[in-house]
């Protein structure tokens, strides 16, 4: 077994048909819910859509704290900028294609050039809303928060890390996006594995590891699995749980890389200015390897299940077994 026992995660992880599922965003709703407990400056702000980003808890336990925006994510976070100048910790939530898809200039603008502390919490990011298709599948939200300046962006993996960010932001300072899946996916942290904003997490250690799997969000499982088919076929593997894309924690990356020479970037987003290009812009300034992209590439969504869509888009277990491959052929 290569799973890191210092990341405390749950025992059965490599088993998939038994772990619990459940969706990322409910962290979301706990988190906020924490983050409102202690500290009394934290509101809520959301767009007309409550019960789906997972807001419904704190709104129904703290009313006063609560603002119902409707469908209008530009006062959404316009308000929320000024809540802020006047000393409110604020939490907007949309989903990700109207916030920061929508609001994009109000939160470049209000938010980030202000730099006032806003949490953004972008709801059904990835194509794994399914059914909901293209339109309202996020997948360029890392590309457009990561690029503003005084951003932080994150992309919890589970609901227990969604839950550890939500509520880590209150006291972060400064612009913070996290986005969140919507469908159910494996939980395999546990509230005592390691997370702290700004550093990722290693997850998986092979012996003399060939590659790296750098990844973020749920697709983090699918990279474990991975990493059990390869250590499988004698290829040992590092998995990184890269949850945040900006500030990267660089040091950690640099590492791997000069251990393994070769990275794989796994991420539910479009392979263009998402987590991945961000890990490429450390390499090529510091120790140039390798590295395949698996993601999104140079398409939109479509309807389906999240199953499929992954395995369509190529971001499943088998598409990162052969990036893996394809890139230990290019050392």
């Amino acid at each position: 077994m290569s799973i890191n026992k210092k990341a405390n995660l749950v025992e059965n992880i490599l088993e998939l048909e038994k772990l619990e599922q459940v969706p990322i965003r409910n962290g979301y709703g706990e988190g906020l819910v924490e983050a409102g407990e202690k500290y009394p400056s934290v509101v809520a702000l959301c767009a007309d859509l409550t019960e789906s980003t997972r807001t419904e808890a704190f709104a129904k336990k703290f009313p006063d704290r609560f603002v119902q925006m409707g469908v209008a994510e530009q006062n959404l976070a316009s308000v929320a900028s000024g809540m802020a100048a006047m000393g409110k910790i604020p939490y907007i939530s949309s989903y990700a294609m109207f916030s920061p898809g929508r609001n994009w200039e109000q939160i470049r603008t209000t938010i980030c050039y202000n730099e006032r502390h806003v949490i953004i919490a972008g709801a059904h990011a990835g194509i794994s809303v399914g059914p909901d298709g293209a339109t309202h599948q996020a997948i360029e939200d890392i590309a457009i928060t990561r690029v503003i300046a005084n951003m932080t962006v994150i992309a919890p993996s589970d609901v227990h890390e969604a839950h550890k960010a939500t509520f880590a932001a209150a006291s972060l300072g400064g612009p913070v996006y996290i986005r969140f899946a919507r469908e159910k996916t494996p939980v395999y942290t546990t509230p005592d594995t390691p997370f702290e904003i700004g550093r990722a997490e290693i997850f998986w250690e092979g012996k003399d590891p060939k590659v790296a799997l750098v990844a973020c969000g749920p697709s983090v499982h699918n990279a474990l699995l991975a990493a059990k088919k390869l250590s499988e076929e004698g290829i040992g593997v590092v998995i990184i749980n890269n949850h945040t894309i900006k500030p990267m924690d660089e040091k950690t990356i640099i590492d791997v890389a000069k251990k393994t020479g070769a990275l794989v970037t796994i991420e539910e987003h479009q392979i263009n200015g998402g987590m991945g290009s961000a890990v490429a812009e450390v390499i090529t300034r510091n120790i140039p390897v390798p590295i395949e992209f698996v993601g999104v590439q140079n398409r939109f969504g479509e309807s389906g299940t999240p199953i499929e869509l992954v395995e369509k888009l190529g971001m499943g277990v088998d598409s990162i077994v052969q990036a893996a491959k394809k890139v230990i052929q290019r050392k």
